[in-house]
């Protein structure tokens, strides 16, 4: 007999949270730190602001440089800080 097993839905159609973002800085040996740039509307006197994160990510190879765009997804802990890693360089910088 065949065994089949029972995964929800959900589990099945989870997706990777990627993320777009610039690299601020490469001076960390494997890691790179990813700013992400996000626009949110003020509650009350409606002005549109921009809002940044810094997010750590795991850059096996030392490939990044500053002012690159790349794309990290969320991955199990790494360090105390890094819960990111490198997925692609989409774009270098000149």
């Amino acid at each position: 007999m065949s065994e089949v097993k029972n995964e929800s839905p959900a589990a099945a159609e989870h997706k990777e949270r990627r993320i777009v973002g610039v690299v601020a800085s490469n001076k960390g040996d494997k890691t790179i730190t990813v700013v992400v740039e996000r626009t949110v509307k003020h509650p009350i006197y409606n002005k549109i602001l921009r809002r940044s994160t810094k997010l750590y990510a795991h850059d096996e190879t030392n490939q990044c440089k500053e002012g690159d765009l790349v794309a990290i997804v969320e991955t199990r802990p790494l360090s105390r800080t890094k819960r990111f890693k490198l997925v692609e360089v989409l774009q270098t910088h000149a």
